[in-house]
């Protein structure tokens, strides 16, 4: 971003209102997630750029809390966020999505991660220790048993993000991950793939089973039978794509598309097909699931399925902050909220260049 750019964007602030994360990163030159590091002291951030956004917050006088505090009678809201995915994009759009709406609604982010060989109890305690009101969750946290059972006993009201299991005593936000892939299986289907090769998820999520029941029933949607030969194990990594789209494509007849489970794996697919010299979409279809930013920065960009993260992570700073201020916390267990996705078709995907016809009527 250009300097007048970043001018132009921070007197606009001032004349609308009190300056937000937004405007700090903006005249620092950074990102909303990199402003929040600096705000909460996570250590690993260089000097020089927390030196940055530490200038722009005093150029700007920003108070993340401002607002909050000047309500009559209001406290400090504190929102707890802890994560370990290993999906640096799928984070990066959770992180960004709950640090605009905590700017919005002038309440602070608490964003904590459970470092490498730390224990979850032990991440859980660090958070509760630093004070907070509420914490939302995305996975694969949302679904650790230790965590929710330790934030339930804490009496912290909670909301866990992009899982498809059934809120007890906390609320939840998720697409509905099997209709999703069950569309774009029969998307795939439709352009004529008779072998589509799917990469699950990791095995400890229930989206991971979600998504590979709408795999299925796509398949026996479009008339093809189930082959366990055309399915591989991933775990949500790029690392893990690369293992699962060599093992599909070394099989003696190869899918002439593979759907895998996020995109992270969807583009390792992607290069594992370069890397044979196959032609996506000419020789190989790729498609993804989440359409975080990675999507587009890979050539060709990925045919995916869009879930809303960044808005989910937005309704669940909502949800807390607005039950919070109302003082009706209670209404939060079994709060569902399903949001909606689409399939985005970009350059990734394609009618099969030649593949012998290989239908098989379905089975149950």
């Amino acid at each position: 971003m250009s300097d007048s750019e970043r001018k132009r964007r921070t007197s606009k602030s001032r004349q609308t209102g009190a300056p937000t994360i937004a405007d700090v990163a903006a005249m620092a030159g950074v990102s909303m997630m990199t402003v929040s590091r600096v705000i909460n002291a996570e250590p690993k951030v260089r000097q020089s750029t927390r030196d940055a956004v530490n200038e722009a917050i005093a150029k700007l006088n920003y108070a993340p809390n401002r607002a909050a505090r000047s309500l009559a009678g209001a406290s400090q809201i504190r929102v707890g966020l802890l994560y370990s995915n290993p999906s640096e994009a799928f984070l990066s759009a959770f992180i960004v999505g709950s640090l605009e709406e905590a700017g919005r609604l002038d309440v602070q982010i608490v964003i904590q991660k459970v470092e490498e060989g730390e224990a979850l109890g032990a991440a859980v305690e660090r958070m509760l220790a630093g004070g907070i009101d509420g914490v939302i969750l995305p996975p694969p946290i949302c679904e650790a048993a230790e965590v929710l059972d330790m934030l339930a006993k804490a009496d912290v009201p909670t909301v866990a993000v992009a899982t498809p299991m059934e809120p007890q005593g906390i609320a939840t936000i998720a697409i509905d991950d099997a209709s999703a892939a069950r569309e774009m299986t029969t998307h795939l289907a439709g352009l004529g793939h008779e072998r589509i090769g799917f990469i699950v998820g990791h095995p400890d999520l229930s989206a991971s089973a979600e998504r590979l029941a709408g795999y299925r029933q796509g398949l026996l949607d479009a008339g093809y039978r189930y082959d366990e030969a055309l399915v591989a194990q991933g775990f949500f990594t790029y690392r893990s794509g690369l293992d699962a789209a060599e093992e599909l494509l070394s099989l003696e007849n190869p899918p002439s598309a593979i759907f895998a489970s996020n995109d992270d794996m969807a583009a390792a697919a992607v290069a594992v097909a370069h890397r044979r010299g196959l032609d996506v979409p000419g020789d190989l279809t790729v498609c993804g699931f989440d359409d975080v930013a990675m999507a587009t920065t890979i050539w060709p960009e990925l045919t995916t399925i869009h879930q809303p993260i960044a808005a989910m992570s937005r309704q669940a700073v909502e949800i807390l902050v607005t039950l919070l201020r109302t003082k009706r916390i209670a209404e939060i267990g079994g709060q569902r909220v399903l949001v909606d996705y689409r399939l985005v078709r970009r350059q990734s995907d394609a009618a099969p260049r030649r593949r012998p016809a290989t239908r098989v009527p379905a089975t149950a």
